[in-house]
């Protein structure tokens, strides 16, 4: 059994790694690598990613560039919170391979389903909009609701789910390339992203 895979029938990324690893390591020109920061021991942004398994032009050879994780940057929300910062949803879209973003047709979004648990119904799902992240394999995406808003009650779970990107009119594309960037992803990619529960 191969250690890593190298085409798009096989997008395996290094089994030697861990699960957390694995979140930071992507498929370039130049093979698989891992971002730099406190895995590799460089914290310096304008370094080259450390390359782990050299592979000419691997980011080609495995085809669009898929997700492989979502998860929840917001780690309280709180619905009557004076500071906008305790009231934004913010989550990170990881994909196997830089990709590049186009907003001059429009902004991609994100949905965040909102499970009702709070007292009525109605609510979500809540639109995050791309926020950066271009270029890289890593997009953010942010909503600020505002103070007592009526989107979301105290108790209500919001949760992601299966297919949550939309590209809303603007584009995302393999790095460098016109080939686009795959946007689907399957139930469990959001599940792992877990939950958040709204506050009071």
């Amino acid at each position: 059994m191969p250690l890593w895979g190298a085409t798009d029938s096989d997008e395996s990324k290094p089994k030697f790694l861990t699960d957390e690893q694995k979140k930071q390591c992507f498929a370039t020109k130049s093979g698989w690598v891992l971002e730099n920061g406190a895995l590799t021991g460089n914290d310096n942004p304008n370094a080259d990613p450390e390359i782990l398994v050299a592979i000419g032009e691997l980011a080609t050879s495995i085809g669009a560039a898929d997700i492989t994780e979502i998860e929840f940057i917001t780690t309280a929300f709180s619905k009557s919170a004076a500071a906008a910062a305790d009231r934004t949803l913010s989550a990170r879209v990881r994909f196997n391979e830089a990709v590049d973003v186009n907003t001059s047709g429009g902004t991609p979004t994100l949905s965040v389903t909102n499970g009702n648990q709070g007292t009525g119904s109605g609510r979500g799902p809540h639109a995050l909009a791309y926020a950066s992240g271009s270029g890289s394999n890593e997009l953010v995406f942010t909503l600020v609701i505002a103070q007592n808003n009526a989107a979301t009650n105290e108790n209500d779970v919001l949760t992601i789910g299966a297919n949550p990107l939309a590209l809303n009119s603007g584009t995302i594309k393999d790095a460098g390339t016109s080939t686009n960037s795959t946007i689907t992803s399957v139930e469990a990619i959001g599940t792992a992203a877990g939950s958040i529960t709204v506050d009071a």
